[in-house]
């Protein structure tokens, strides 16, 4: 049976790969609405609750002006009362103005009640319609998720059709392309939450200043509750840029690979108390920017799992680069395992060493895992380089 050539063989591929292509960028467009809607919805519920307090504060004044005029009220009505008992002791003018201020004091407070019921009434909309704008938002960060699942899982199995393709080159080429999208996706996310959450809680401080220069009522009470909020969204707000930081490293695409990796560890180590040298050998050179992203994930993702697993106190990791390939090792003091049963186990607590597995064979590379229970565990890669 003679080999498959010739330009419909690549057809196929080339339409299989546009079908992939369209779908997930229907996933993506879709995914993109939703986040949009949700976006939006959550803006509308800060607009909404920005009204409620200022109803609110109407409803606090009212209240204060509709027990002053209840009193002026009572007390019109207190000297009316008296006038009737005693008209003869009192001018006609007297009378008048009596009846007269009882009546003002009577119409006002009717306004005011009137006024009150319509700001409840107005109060009770929007709280109506908030509640309405939060389902809506979480409904739609849900979606987001679950498309971001289908996505992942289509992506995923996108490494399949390398058994559909005839080298190497063709296998590495189909893995850079979905590292690529999912690199692509991270970096819009890291765009949104950077102009969206970061901005927004900055605008957030300075409203609440704003809000402690006008609050007048118990102001010490106010003000000490207001400072601890600045404080607490400050923290969001360095939260939200280490996230950024975790999903796209910028030092990736300005500085490279090895200084990102240095600076990374280096955070790494002050966040989780636990050595970690790092050795680089070879000349660093630039690397393709879906590659340099896949070496920086790869390590990332074994020293978690050494903090998730070893219980290590010591860990070297080293880098070597040359013209062909690029090698890499993560090396650790910690409590080791038994690979062979670790393996054999389906309750996917392996699942961190099996994306690395799939993601280094979508590569072309290749893994090696040397570990024994209680003897430390070193984790090492190759992967080709495609000039």
């Amino acid at each position: 049976m003679g080999n498959i050539t010739g330009d419909g063989h690549e057809d196929k591929l080339t339409s299989l790969d546009q079908v992939i292509k369209e779908t997930v960028n229907t996933l993506e467009n879709g995914q993109g609405q939703l986040f949009t809607i949700s976006e939006n919805a959550r803006n509308e519920c800060t607009r909404l609750s920005s009204a409620l307090m200022d109803i609110d504060e109407q409803l606090e004044a009212i209240d204060k002006e509709l027990s002053t005029v209840e009193d002026n009220e009572k007390k019109a009505q207190t000297q009316v009362a008296k006038i009737t008992g005693n008209f003869e002791k009192h001018t006609e003018t007297e009378i008048k103005t009596a009846y007269e201020e009882a009546r003002d004091f009577q119409v006002n407070l009717t306004l005011l009640k009137e006024r009150r019921t319509q700001l409840a009434h107005k109060k009770k909309e929007l709280e109506t319609s908030l509640l309405s704008l939060k389902q809506t938002a979480e409904k739609a960060e849900n979606m987001v998720s679950q498309v971001g699942v289908v996505m992942n899982f289509i992506k995923g199995n996108l490494r399949n059709i390398n058994i559909k393709l005839e080298n190497l080159q063709q296998r590495q080429q189909m893995g850079l392309q979905i590292i690529r999208a999912q690199e692509e996706e991270r970096k819009r996310v890291a765009r949104e939450i950077h102009d969206g959450p970061a901005q927004s809680m900055a605008n957030v401080v300075l409203r609440m200043e704003f809000c402690e220069k006008l609050m007048d009522v118990d102001p010490n009470k106010v003000g000490s509750e207001l400072k601890e909020l600045k404080d607490i969204v400050r923290k969001n707000l360095q939260d939200v840029r280490k996230i950024i930081f975790d999903l796209r490293p910028m030092a990736l695409d300005d500085l490279g690979v090895v200084p990102t990796l240095k600076r990374y560890i280096q955070d790494f180590r002050e966040k989780n108390d636990i050595y970690i040298e790092i050795n680089c050998y070879g000349q660093e050179t630039r690397l393709e920017p879906v590659l340099e992203v896949a070496l920086f994930r790869l390590i990332q993702e074994a020293l978690n799992n050494v903090v998730k697993h070893s219980r290590a106190s010591n860990v070297k990791v080293t880098v070597e680069m040359k013209p062909d390939w690029v090698r890499a090792a993560v090396e650790d003091d910690g409590t080791g395992f038994d690979l062979e049963n670790l393996l054999s186990n389906t309750s996917g607590t392996h699942f961190g060493l099996i994306s690395m597995k799939e993601r280094i064979d979508l590569l072309g590379g290749e893994m090696d895992i040397d570990t024994k229970p209680g003897k430390g565990t070193r984790v090492s890669f190759k992967i080709p380089v495609v000039r």
